[in-house]
């Protein structure tokens, strides 16, 4: 395992930082216009294979669209990002992959502790806010999943919603919440959990919510529509699902989210990455597919339709979505990645929640 420079903290978006970005945002879009633009001319017939873990749903037309303004093909293998990093990890240095796209930071954090991601175009790392990408420029974000809990609103009242996510632990949330524990985003958040809290105190809590009675699902989406027919009341899950469910449903669409204090360890924002191979024979392109992602039309797109909320400087979020969550799992302090997400699953298993 390689050495790597110290990563940040997970952090809190600044004022400052947001009042400049209406001012970066009009040069920054101008170089990645350039470098997805220029592609056209000297990527015909070229191809790139993408390890995806979003899913074609979400990121489907954002490929169409590259391939038809630069010609260039691309073999998508879709995925858990879990998965994928694995993968890639077994087919070390013989691995056909140029693109990694994960649901979150840690698988990508793997990969670079293995020494397999190339680095990133500055013009393309420049597109984000610093704590947005890695250190060492292997990885940048590209949209970010808020933390919630998504309840029935015809069930329980706006006044009783939690303030902390340590009460779901107690007697009044009995029999009554839904968690995703093999989901590679709530593993994400249990791992920085954990390194806020402790592993005793982290423990503790997943060890108290099964005792409470909370139930296992897979997936966030199938979280979100258990609530929304009253199969159960709560449920721990990224903020997208239930708006991309509203939009689709309307009013017959019986959940919202309810987003904990400020501060609250229940309310962190988890942001997707995209990182490039050091074995891709192609890293030029490979750099445009990851402008193309933080493009203003692809960030907009992502914002306005999937209901994520875009890192690109100067895109702001849909109307629709409330103030992003001030505490990020970025650029989070690992010293040994692979080690951190071995022990979360680990504490998950111990758990028994993957048995509720």
């Amino acid at each position: 395992m390689r050495n790597r420079p110290t990563t940040r903290p997970v952090r809190r978006r600044s004022a400052v930082s947001r009042a400049v970005l209406p001012l970066l945002g009009t040069l920054l879009v101008s170089i990645t216009v350039l470098a997805t633009a220029g592609c056209g001319t000297d990527t015909d017939n070229r191809s790139l294979t993408v390890y995806s873990g979003r899913s074609e749903k979400l990121v489907g037309p954002i490929f169409e669209e590259f391939e038809a303004v630069t010609g260039v093909d691309l073999q998508v293998r879709y995925g858990s990002s879990n998965d994928l990093a694995l993968a890639l990890s077994a087919e070390g240095d013989k691995t056909r992959a140029d693109v990694f796209l994960s649901r979150s930071p840690g698988p990508a954090g793997y990969l670079d502790d293995l020494g397999m991601l190339a680095p990133i175009d500055a013009a393309v790392l420049d597109r984000v806010d610093p704590d947005d990408r890695s250190p060492d420029g292997t990885w940048v974000g590209f949209a970010g999943r808020a933390r919630v809990l998504v309840y029935n609103i015809d069930e329980v009242p706006v006044a009783e919603l939690p303030a902390s996510v340590f009460d779901l632990t107690g007697p009044g949330y009995r029999d009554m919440v839904a968690i995703p524990g093999s989901n590679s985003s709530f593993q994400d958040w249990f791992t920085v959990f954990r390194l806020r809290n402790g592993d005793g105190v982290a423990t503790k809590w997943l060890d108290d919510m099964v005792a409470n009675g909370a139930r296992f699902y897979p997936k966030n989406r199938a979280i979100v529509e258990a609530v929304g027919r009253g199969e159960i009341r709560f449920g721990l899950v990224n903020h997208y699902y239930n708006h991309q469910e509203v939009a689709a449903n309307g009013d017959a669409q019986r959940s919202a989210n309810h987003g904990f204090a400020e501060g609250d360890d229940g309310g962190l924002m988890i942001i997707a990455t995209a990182a490039i191979l050091e074995q891709s024979d192609d890293k030029k392109t490979a750099n445009q597919l990851l402008a193309h992602l933080l493009s203003n039309s692809q960030q907009r797109y992502l914002t306005d339709t999937v209901f994520e909320y875009p890192l690109a400087i100067g895109v702001e979020a849909a109307d629709t979505l409330p103030p992003a969550p001030v505490d990020t799992v970025g650029a989070v302090e690992l010293d040994d990645v692979a080690a951190e997400f071995t022990q979360t699953i680990s504490i998950i298993e111990a758990s028994g929640v993957l048995d509720q």
